[in-house]
């Protein structure tokens, strides 16, 4: 897996767009009624996002967001009062997020189209690193938690979210019922007794991947988590618990860990306890590891070029 392809993905599919109905699909390009009403659907579905920002005390601190989406925490982060810079590895992202943060009339310091793996700012630059579902999608992650240490001062924070292996949603929803009903789906397939065609939406996506992959290759969980994070069509995903943070983020020491949003798709349970114990969401509040420590991949300062719209 490379980055190219990583970023071929979500270039031709923004993230959040889909769940409520697209900006072009639906809204025909109203990008005001676009946001209002993807933001009433994240925040409402995602109801502890806005008291995990809250935590982070963002007033007066020069803050990176790795990985933009629709823009959703970047205005919540400038409203907070952050010092905001912004980077996304998708044009998409970026002009939408432009559009965005233009429409609410929202002052930020910089916003680029790059890649993480070769951030467009110099040393030291960053109070706050933040990145919410994103680094979970990134092959080359040491390489990325590098820059990311190079770009952060010595006493400042990196706030990820990642998705958790110790969940509901990854331990019986992914492991076992996706798996499960693949597996019979295929089979019927094969008897002749129903086709990928009938199955319809994301199961004849997975009915296709199992078809070009071999089955049971397919079938195998380390392929199959890729797929069944964001859609059969998504190239790479990684669940990460304790150990594997630590392993992949070595730059850095972990200082506190918590779970968030009941989630396990088809499972209802969104709004059911338990999240602390089995939500999809882990969050992870990192420093770096001072001097005389692992020490990170050492690099020059990059003054970055101004946002232009275009790819860089």
């Amino acid at each position: 897996m490379d980055e190219q392809t990583v970023q071929n993905f979500w270039q031709q599919h923004a993230c959040g767009d889909a769940q409520v109905g697209g900006l072009w699909d639906r809204f025909q390009g109203d990008y005001e009624q676009f946001f209002s009403d993807y933001d009433r659907f994240r925040y409402g579905n995602e109801r502890h996002l806005l008291a995990c920002l809250d935590a982070l005390n963002v007033a007066g601190k020069r803050v990176l967001e790795i990985g933009l989406g629709e823009g959703s925490e970047s205005e919540q982060l400038i409203r907070r009062g952050a010092r905001w810079t912004g980077v996304d590895l998708t044009e998409a992202s970026v002009d939408r997020v432009q559009t965005r943060l233009a429409l609410r009339n929202l002052a930020y310091d910089d916003l680029r189209q790059g890649s993480v793996l070769d951030l467009p700012f110099a040393d030291n630059s960053f109070d706050l690193v933040f990145s919410h579902g994103v680094l979970h999608h990134v092959p080359e992650i040491k390489r990325a938690q590098n820059e990311i240490c190079r770009v952060i001062r010595p006493d400042g924070e990196l706030v990820i979210m990642l998705y958790a292996r110790w969940s509901l949603n990854y331990l019986v929803s992914i492991a076992l019922l996706r798996r499960g009903v693949l597996l019979a789906a295929a089979l019927l397939t094969r008897a002749g007794m129903t086709s990928a065609d009938r199955a319809g939406g994301m199961l004849a996506g997975h009915l296709s991947n199992a078809q070009k992959q071999g089955l049971f290759n397919y079938l195998k969980l380390s392929n199959f988590v890729h797929s069944n994070t964001d859609g059969p069509g998504n190239p790479y995903a990684l669940v990460y618990d304790r150990p594997r943070v630590e392993r992949d983020f070595s730059s850095f020491r972990v200082r506190r860990m918590y779970k968030r949003y009941m989630h396990a798709p088809p499972l209802p349970v969104h709004r059911l306890p338990g999240e602390r114990l089995l939500g999809w969401h882990l969050w992870v509040h990192l420093s770096p590891v001072p001097a005389g420590g692992a020490t990170p991949t050492a690099s020059r300062p990059r003054p970055g070029r101004p946002f232009t719209g275009r790819g860089s």
